[in-house]
């Protein structure tokens, strides 16, 4: 059975890659984007998580059957996300949360 071999020096560059990749999430957590906080933390997450994908768990080098069952899973996390947040986002009968002060008359213990 032959197997692909991969050279240690692209391991260790997606293992650079990935390091330099957490400085830059870490250093992007003390700068203040607003609203892009959240987008930017996910977007540098993908690309980690798609080095680790292709690489470490070798799918760049797999079968076909493979790969179209990595892609049904991100498919599904896609759905997934997507129906939540479309239950999170149409919730517009939810009141704001007050202070708990207002709420202790309504509390029983």
């Amino acid at each position: 059975m032959s197997e692909h071999v991969v050279p240690v020096k692209t391991y260790v560059g997606v293992f650079v890659a990935l390091i330099c990749l957490t400085a830059l999430t870490t250093g992007a957590a003390y700068i203040d984007m607003g609203r892009f906080n959240t987008v930017v933390a996910l977007a540098i997450a993908v690309v980690k998580m798609m080095l680790v994908v292709l690489f470490f768990m070798h799918l760049k080098y797999s079968s076909g059957m493979t790969r179209i069952v990595v892609i049904a899973g991100i498919f599904w996390l896609g759905l997934l996300i997507s129906l939540t947040l479309a239950d999170e986002l149409t919730r517009h009968w939810t009141p704001n949360a007050g202070p708990w002060g207002l709420l202790l008359p309504f509390l029983h213990f």
